[in-house]
């Protein structure tokens, strides 16, 4: 688990496409820095933007696009909600990035760690699909899911839960057995 203060810049579903499919240009440049899979709900306030709330969304959408993504703009920390695939773990392995996990249900707790509102770039994709730009300070908790061996927490996981399955299954069919039921 850690905390990321510095530079951090929202990028989700429209962003990777914009990059990725359309071609176009990032207007800032990712290498060695931070994304958050996030749809911020943003305020203006005079004439700078303050963070109500930034909370992650569901990183498996960016699946897809994230190993291309890591690789073009040599990211090094990609922040979201829930797991990510292979492609992902294979990417975060190449090119020593990791995948963190932010809790879900915290966006008034994420909002409270955005010292400032930078920048605000692709305004025409909407206030969620935007490309913000944040400083923060101690942004997390985070906890490491795909680390830069490309070792997946979330499969690791998955794969346990079906070993642990396959055990309680196979010991309730014993004592069904047992039991005359089978």
């Amino acid at each position: 688990m850690f905390y990321l203060s510095g530079i951090l810049v929202t990028a989700r579903d429209a962003v990777h496409k914009r990059f990725l499919i359309d071609g176009e240009s990032l207007p800032i440049d990712l290498k060695d820095l931070a994304i958050l899979h996030a749809g911020p709900v943003m305020k203006k306030v005079g004439e700078k933007w303050q963070c109500i709330s930034i909370g992650p969304t569901t990183s498996r959408r960016m699946e897809y696009y994230e190993d291309e993504f890591i690789e073009k703009t040599g990211v090094k920390i990609i922040i979201g909600k829930g797991g990510m695939g292979k492609k992902t773990a294979d990417a975060c392995s190449k090119h020593k990035a990791i995948y963190a996990i932010f809790p879900g249900g915290c966006g008034v707790l994420g909002a409270s760690e955005v010292e400032e509102v930078i920048d605000v770039k692709w305004e025409d994709l909407g206030m969620p699909e935007a490309l913000w730009i944040l400083k923060v300070k101690e942004f997390g908790p985070l906890i490491v899911s795909i680390d830069t061996r490309g070792n997946n927490l979330s499969d690791a996981i998955l794969e346990e839960s079906i070993m642990n399955g396959r055990v309680t299954g196979e010991k309730l069919e014993k004592k069904l057995k047992e039991m005359g039921f089978l």
